[in-house]
């Protein structure tokens, strides 16, 4: 089960109320505390949360403006500690590093493409179905951080949304200055190469040091923790094809033989935790995007579409055509 710190919940309850919204039975009906800044809430929690307050206001950019809102606040110390390092490309980096003690159900990279920079976000909690809000409040969130770490060089080239677009579009330009993506691939902001490099402010030196220190001590990785880990990378490498443990263990700088048998200590092993993660990424892509199948096959590293297709109904007991027109609920 995933964990989201309380400070991600900073401005939720003055902002809800700007919605029409009682935050106390919002909070309440998903089982969270009335006092949040201290708490650790689950993610499914936290997605829970945000998914029903874009019901209750009746509007389906409720995450959107309410990451906007808030802001950097909710990043803390790791945001201090990027402000720390010398140039934007460096605050990026540590960023990605060290996102999961914010939250471990999603993963933030950078990558880089021909001239291009892609800040990418990923929610690896597979065990979240629709995740169109919480996707669109941490991309309201990054805007505010790149605008803060870039000022007047923040142009952005683009925004591109994994999900299907379910708002009025000129409403989603109103927000951002741009018109997002929509069905692509990936949740990322693309911007140009060259401003990794524009410098930050200088700071103290021994603050910086405490400051890393404190993360450093947040983000030991324990062994309780290597399943949802080695997911994270399975989810962040399947779109280039099939993953194979030996990929995964490399990575990890461990012989593929030990993390098999770390994952073995869990009550786990390499491709059940694949299996999973195919599992829920099929079920997340065919609930929030309108991409075919033969895509979604693609994506989640399958040869072809009939492969996908036999895994999908032994997961649930349907094929995938069956799913959508039941899903969507298309006539025959």
């Amino acid at each position: 089960m995933s964990t989201v710190r309380g400070t991600a919940l900073l401005g939720f309850k003055e902002f809800a109320v700007s919605q029409g919204i009682d935050p106390d039975s919002a909070l309440a009906e998903v089982h969270l505390p009335l006092d949040l800044l201290d708490a650790q809430l689950s993610g499914a929690q936290f997605n829970a949360l945000v998914e029903l307050c874009a019901v209750r206001s009746n509007n389906p950019l409720f995450g959107l403006q309410f990451g906007l809102h808030q802001g950097t606040q909710s990043l803390g110390t790791l945001l201090y500690a990027m402000r720390c390092t010398g140039n934007v490309g460096e605050a990026l980096n540590l960023l990605t590093r060290y996102f999961h003690v914010h939250s471990d159900g999603a993963q933030v990279r950078l990558e880089r493409q021909t001239g291009n920079v892609l800040l990418l976000y990923e929610i690896t909690d597979g065990a979240l179905a629709s995740v169109r809000q919480t996707v669109e409040l941490a991309m309201g969130i990054a805007a505010c951080l790149l605008r803060e770490l870039l000022g007047h060089a923040w142009q952005p080239r683009g925004l591109m949304l994994r999900h299907c677009c379910v708002a009025n579009r000129s409403a989603y330009r109103a927000l951002l200055g741009l018109l997002p993506r929509f069905d692509c691939p990936v949740n990322a902001w693309v911007f140009d190469e060259s401003l990794l490099a524009i410098p930050l402010e200088a700071t103290d030196v021994r603050c910086q040091q405490l400051v890393q220190q404190h993360i450093d001590e947040l983000a030991r990785m324990t062994l309780q923790e290597l399943p949802s880990y080695v997911q994270k990378l399975l989810r962040s490498r399947l779109a280039n094809g099939q993953v194979a443990i030996g990929q995964i263990a490399e990575h990890m700088m461990i012989s593929p033989r030990t993390l098999q048998r770390y994952l073995m200590t869990q009550g786990t092993g390499f491709q059940e935790l694949l299996d999973d993660t195919r599992q829920a990424m099929a079920a997340r892509y065919l609930s929030d995007s309108s991409i075919s199948l033969t895509q979604l096959a693609s994506l989640l590293g399958y040869a072809d579409l009939s492969t996908f297709s036999r895994a999908f109904t032994r997961w649930n007991g349907i094929s995938p055509q069956k799913w959508k027109q039941h899903k969507y609920q298309i006539p025959r």
